[in-house]
């Protein structure tokens, strides 16, 4: 199958996209003076604007791509919710699974002066989802799942994602064969067991295979352990500079290894590099694309995200242009 078909697949494919939602809060200024009361920075503020992360920015990276996108976690009843919810409706981007909770909306706050990160400071609530909040959610996703093409577990470990989460999900998936994609956190591995694919960085990979991450050996060891400790299909370890590599269950015994150069020219900033994989990966999977189809996919997606400053979404356009070019 080739590259564009994959891509023009896209369109109308519907991801379910679980986690952990965050507004991303920017506030732009400069510096031209010490504070007389300590020794920091006064920032003189000339602006302030809000975008999606987290969960949401994975949402994001789809719409972007053409696919369609639903969103299932948890908001406060706060003007930061408020806020997180006009710009998902904005994006077109279903709202139905989001649901509002006594806990703040996660924000973090980023104080940017001269084009440098100040500070950064979260408000949130991280306690473990229970009650009728858990209820709540697990009731939207027993219809839900099964509407959607795939279902992504994205998770920050702010309370949503819990090994009841992951089971019910599995378990609603299980009747369509529904492909479960997770963006992984250290100490939440023991979670992510009968999921389709998991997609760790090294360092992640590493802490949770228990195999220090150092060389060609050490690599196909630490994605080994992994698939066989989560019962998982598939891993798709992201390396950095030295692209990524996917582990795929042919047979019982015997685990398919593909390395995939990265596409990367450019360095600039790899915020959201992860979101943007894993949404490119199961948007394209979900298209028709084999698994090793989409890793370079997703690693073409990757190299563009990184190449801009900030939190970037890339479109169908950029995505075909870099493909056409030899990595």
């Amino acid at each position: 199958m080739g590259f564009v078909k994959i891509v023009n697949a896209f369109k109308g494919k519907k991801i379910l996209i679980v986690g952990d939602v965050i507004l991303d809060r920017y506030i732009f200024g400069k510096v031209n003076r010490i504070s007389p009361e300590a020794p920091v920075p006064v920032v003189e503020v000339q602006s302030e604007s809000f975008l999606l992360g987290g969960a949401t920015n994975v949402a994001n990276n789809i719409v972007a791509l053409g696919g369609r996108a639903g969103i299932a976690g948890i908001a406060g009843k706060d003007t930061a919710g408020r806020v997180l919810r006009e710009l998902l409706e904005e994006r077109i981007i279903n709202t139905e699974g989001l649901i509002e909770d006594n806990r703040p909306t996660s924000v973090k706050t980023r104080i940017i002066a001269h084009n440098q990160q100040v500070v950064r400071f979260d408000r949130e609530d991280k306690k473990r989802l229970e009650g009728k909040c858990l209820i709540n959610l697990l009731n939207y996703l027993k219809k839900a799942v099964q509407e959607h093409d795939a279902v992504i577990v994205s998770d920050y470990k702010k309370g949503v994602v819990s090994s009841s989460l992951i089971k019910a999900i599995v378990t609603y998936a299980k009747q369509k064969d529904i492909f479960i994609a997770v963006d992984p956190k250290v100490g939440h591995f023991h979670f992510y067991k009968n999921v389709s694919l998991i997609t760790p960085n090294v360092m992640e990979a590493s802490q949770g295979s228990g195999v220090e991450i150092k060389d060609e050996k050490s690599l196909y060891k630490s994605g080994k352990i992994l698939m066989n400790k989560l019962s998982c299909r598939s891993v798709l370890i992201t390396r950095g500079e030295e692209g990524m590599s996917l582990f795929e269950k042919e047979t019982a015994k015997d685990i398919n290894v593909t390395h995939i150069p990265t596409a990367a020219k450019k360095v600039f900033d790899v915020t959201g590099a992860g979101d943007t994989v894993i949404a490119t990966i199961t948007l394209a999977h979900a298209a028709g694309a084999s698994l090793e189809e989409a890793a370079v996919i997703a690693n073409h997606a990757a190299g563009i995200v990184v190449g801009e400053v900030g939190t970037a979404v890339i479109t169908p356009e950029a995505l075909l242009k870099s493909l056409s070019r030899p990595v």
